[in-house]
C-alpha cells in the first residue's frame, strides 16, 4: 500500500468526508464520526491524518518522501489546536501581519483575528512548503476542499508569482476517489514504500549481533561488519526516487537496484540447509541472480516490480534470523503489488499438486536439447540440483543463455525446487527415479503467502 498525509479538519460529518475521498480504497467500517478514532483507524492503514495547519507543518518534514509517499490537502484548516509553535508563529509575523501585543488580553484577540483569517488559505501554505522549499512533486499533492470559491486572493498571489495554482477538486467529487485509488494501488509506489519500511524495520534491529545470519554464507575471513549492513541497507532505502521514471529510465533503474541488492552475495560459498533456518536455502536464488547480472545483465533490462519484490523479500528473510515466519510489515505491502484471482490459491488445495517434478525434468531435458543442437556445440554441463542446471546453462554458449523470460521464470521456479530437495529413491534398488521432499508451507505464513503470489509465474501453463 502506498502512504498518504492527509491534512484536514473535518468541519463536517468525518465519517461521510472520508468515505468522500478514500471510499475507493478502504472499507466503509474504517470510518469513524469521531476525528481521533478515524485517525487512528487509518494510520494502521498507512494515511497520516493531521487536523490543523500546524500539525501539517510539523509532519512535513525534510525527510517526508520516506514517510508519504502522496498528500491530499484541505484549504480551509484551523491555525492550530491548543498552543502555537515557533514555526507558526513566524509565519503569522512574516506573511500574516501578526504583532504581538505586550497586554496578554489584546495579543489573544490579534491571534484569534489573524488566525481566523488564515484558515481559509492555510492549505496554501502547506503547498508552498511542499513545493517551493522541498521539492515535493506536484503530481504527488491532491488539493480537495469545499471552499476553493473563497480564496480570490490566494488566486492573484499565485498569478502574480506566476507559480501555477493546482487544481482544486470538490470531495464529493469522483475524480478524487479515483486519484486516491490509482495512487493507493501503484505498483512502483508500493515497491518503493515496503523497500523503505522494510530499511527502517531492519536498522532497528540490527543493534544484535545475533540477528545477521548472513554471515553463514561467506567465509570466516570475509565477515560482513554490523555498519557495512547497515550502510547496504540505507543504499537500499533511498534507492527508488519518489517520483516515478518514465518507463524506459525504470527499467535502467530496477537492473541497478536488482544489481546493487544481489552485490554482497559475490561471496557467499556456503549456502546450504538449515534445520534451524529452514528458508537459508532461498539464499541460492540470490547468489544465482548476483552471477547472473554480473556475466550477463541483459537478463534484467526488462523487468517488473513484482520480480523486484520478490526478490526482495527474500533477500532480506534469508539474511536474518526472524526467529518466526509470520508476515512481516513490509511484506505486507510488497505482496499487495502481486495479483491473483484464482480460488485454489485463496486456500492450500494448490499445495496438493504442486507441478515440481515436471518442472525439474522440464529443465533438464531442455539442457540435453541443447546439447544435442546438430548445427553447433553448446555442451551445457548437466547437475542434480535444479539452481546448479539453471546455472550451468547461464555459463555455457548456449541461446538459451539470453532468453530473459526463461531465467525470470527460473528465479521464481527455484523457491519451490530449493524447499522441495530432489533424492533419489532407494527403495527400488537405488533407481533413478528423481522424488521431492515434502516442504509444508502452510506452516510457514510468509513462504504460504509468497507461494501463492508467484505460483502463476513459476508455472504460468498450469
Amino acid at each position: 500500500m502506498s502512504h498518504f498525509l492527509w491534512v484536514e479538519d473535518f468541519e463536517n460529518s468525518p465519517k461521510a468526508t472520508a468515505s468522500n475521498v478514500l471510499g475507493s480504497v478502504f472499507n466503509d467500517s474504517l470510518f469513524d464520526e469521531d476525528r481521533r478514532a478515524l485517525k487512528q483507524n487509518l494510520k494502521t492503514q498507512g494515511v497520516f491524518i493531521e487536523l490543523t495547519l500546524q500539525d501539517g507543518l510539523e509532519f512535513i518534514t525534510p525527510d517526508l518522501d520516506k514517510k508519504v509517499d502522496y498528500i491530499i490537502l484541505d484549504i480551509d484548516l484551523p491555525a492550530f489546536d491548543e498552543v502555537i509553535n515557533d514555526e507558526l508563529l513566524q509565519l503569522l509575523e512574516t506573511f500574516e501581519n501578526y504583532q504581538k501585543h505586550e497586554d496578554e488580553t489584546d495579543d489573544e484577540e490579534a491571534l484569534q483575528t489573524v488566525c481566523s483569517e488564515l484558515k481559509k488559505i492555510a492549505g496554501f501554505y502547506l503547498y508552498t512548503k511542499l513545493v517551493v522549499e522541498l521539492g515535493f512533486p506536484k503530481r504527488h499533492i491532491l488539493f480537495c476542499s469545499n471552499h476553493a470559491n473563497q480564496t480570490k486572493s490566494i488566486l492573484e498571489a499565485f498569478k502574480t508569482a506566476k507559480i501555477a495554482l493546482p487544481k482544486i477538486y470538490e470531495k464529493a467529487d469522483p475524480f478524487v476517489q479515483d486519484w486516491t485509488k490509482d495512487r493507493y494501488q501503484n505498483p512502483y509506489s508500493r515497491l518503493r514504500r515496503g523497500i523503505i519500511e522494510a530499511c527502517r524495520e531492519l536498522k532497528e534491529k540490527l543493534n544484535n549481533p545475533d540477528f545477521i545470519y548472513f554471515n553463514n554464507y561467506i567465509p570466516k575471513q570475509e565477515s560482513t561488519q554490523t555498519d557495512d549492513i547497515i550502510s547496504y541497507f540505507e543504499i537500499l532505502e533511498n534507492f527508488l526516487p519518489l517520483r516515478e521514471p518514465d518507463p524506459k529510465d525504470k527499467k535502467s533503474l530496477y537492473k541497478l537496484f536488482i544489481r546493487t541488492l544481489s552485490h554482497e552475495w559475490e561471496a557467499a560459498k556456503n549456502i546450504r540447509h538449515d534445520k534451524n533456518k529452514p528458508d537459508a536455502v532461498l539464499a541460492w536464488v540470490m547468489r544465482n541472480t548476483r552471477h547472473w547480472i554480473t556475466h550477463n545483465s541483459n537478463l534484467f533490462s526488462d523487468v517488473d516490480e513484482q520480480l523486484i519484490a520478490y526478490l526482495f523479500i527474500l533477500n532480506i528473510r534469508v539474511m536474518f534470523n526472524w526467529n518466526n515466519f509470520e508476515v512481516l510489515k513490509h511484506e505486507e505491502i510488497l505482496f499487495s503489488i502481486f495479483d491473483f484471482n484464482r480460488k485454489d490459491l485463496e486456500t492450500n488445495e494448490f499445495l496438493k499438486n504442486l507441478p515440481i517434478s515436471t518442472t525439474y525434468l522440464d529443465l533438464k531435458n531442455l539442457i540435453k536439447k541443447a546439447n544435442q543442437c546438430s548445427y553447433q556445440t553448446i555442451n551445457i554441463e548437466d547437475s542434480f540440483y535444479f539452481n546448479e542446471m539453471a546455472n550451468n546453462i547461464q555459463l555455457s554458449k548456449s541461446i538459451y543463455r539470453n532468453d530473459k523470460e526463461l531465467f525470470v521464470k527460473l528465479l521464481y521456479q527455484m523457491f519451490w525446487l530449493l524447499t522441495c530437495n530432489p533424492f533419489v529413491d532407494k527403495k527400488n534398488n537405488y533407481s533413478l527415479e528423481i522424488k521431492f521432499w515434502n516442504f509444508k508451507y502452510s506452516d510457514k505464513p510468509y513462504m504460504l503467502e509468497l507461494a501463492r503470489r508467484i505460483y502463476h509465474r513459476s508455472f504460468p501453463k498450469v
